[in-house]
């Protein structure tokens, strides 16, 4: 179980509005930019985003199957902005972790209680 798909659908209608104003610099959080698949258009998604050894690890809340997972995917990457800082990210690489390893404690145990154990590692280099 990840997060129901109508909670996302509000989030992109409402939320995502005002989190895009300050995901950009929130700890945990970031902007994944990414192109449209089919209509090649620039997107910018709220993600939660931790360091990893090479880049970062983001938190996949709505599960793999949504379409700035699927975009990210197709085209190889994007760009990433966090901490006020922006990297071009490559080489999406989905996993499935059940132990939720690369997230802080507390934030591991949030992901526990709602079942989400999908990750998407991008390498990262800044711009």
């Amino acid at each position: 179980m990840v997060l129901p798909k109508r909670l996302a659908r509000f989030n992109r209608v409402a939320t995502n509005k005002i989190a895009r104003h300050i995901a950009g610099w929130l700890p945990w959080m970031g902007l994944v930019e990414h192109q449209g698949r089919k209509s090649g258009r620039t997107y910018r998604t709220p993600v939660n985003v931790f360091r990893a050894e090479d880049g970062f690890v983001l938190a996949l809340t709505y599960g793999p199957d949504t379409d700035w997972v699927k975009n990210v995917l197709v085209n190889g990457g994007g760009q990433l902005i966090t901490r006020r800082k922006t990297y071009a990210v490559s080489e999406p690489r989905l996993v499935r972790d059940e132990s939720r390893g690369a997230m802080p404690f507390g934030v591991r145990q949030i992901l526990k209680a709602v079942d989400v154990a999908d990750f998407m590692y991008l390498k990262a280099r800044r711009h």
